[in-house]
């Protein structure tokens, strides 16, 4: 009976502090308001037109065809 009521107190005493501890998380950083607007994809576009480029030639320079027969085909 003793660690019964002993067990069951713990528990009670768990599920108290679990909630007492819940906080909520702040914003580490906050956004702009005009992040969500169009006007962030004209300010970096000539990064993005580079990132395509740089992909585009590095989807070039991989082999074409069918893959060699071996064990892992």
């Amino acid at each position: 009976m003793n660690y019964r009521k002993t067990s069951t107190l713990l528990i009670i005493f768990v599920i108290f502090v679990a909630i007492s501890n819940h906080a909520g998380v702040e914003a580490i950083r906050v956004l702009s308001d005009d992040f969500a607007s169009a006007n962030h994809l004209d300010m970096y576009s000539a990064v993005y037109e580079k990132a395509k480029c740089a992909v585009g030639l590095w989807l070039e320079r991989l082999p074409s065809g069918p893959s060699p027969p071996g064990a892992g085909n």
